[in-house]
Order: C-alpha cells, then structure tokens, then sequence
C-alpha cells in the first residue's frame, strides 16, 4: 500500500515539474525541472531496486544519476554561451 501512494506522489511530481518544463517562464526553470525530473525517477529506480530486491537497478540508477548531472552542465555551458 505505501508502495502505490509513494509511486501516485512522485507521477504527480512528474507531472507538475513536467508542466514547468514546458511551461517555464525561463530557460533556467526549464533547466532545475528537468534535474527535479531525474532525481525523482533515479528514486523510482532505486525503491523498485529494494522492492524487486535487484542490485543492478542500482548501478542504473547511479549511471544515470551521472548522466543527469552531465546534462545539466551541458545545459549550464549553453545557456552561458548563449546569453
């Protein structure tokens, strides 16, 4: 049960933080969405990880916790270039 409700609030979260994606007044908020969104499905893998009990959802997770940041540099050295 507290598995479902963990899962409802992160999809909201998704959601709301994908409204600001697409949404975003400014670049920079479409930037720290787009971080909240990978932080949020890097912790979606790493509860599936315990529920399944499968440690290689854990090197996934962390491999793409290390994409996300290197996406987020990416996008901080463009909109530093840009402007």
């Amino acid at each position: 049960m507290i598995n479902i409700i963990y899962f409802i609030l992160v999809s909201i979260g998704i959601l709301f933080s994908g409204y600001r994606l697409i949404k975003g007044p400014n670049h920079f908020d479409r930037v720290v969405s787009l971080d909240v969104i990978n932080v949020m499905i890097i912790g979606v893998l790493v509860v599936i990880a315990i529920i399944a009990k499968n440690e290689m959802l854990i090197d996934v997770a962390i491999a793409y916790g290390i994409l996300g940041f290197l996406e987020t540099i990416v996008f901080a050295k463009f909109l530093e270039v840009r402007s």
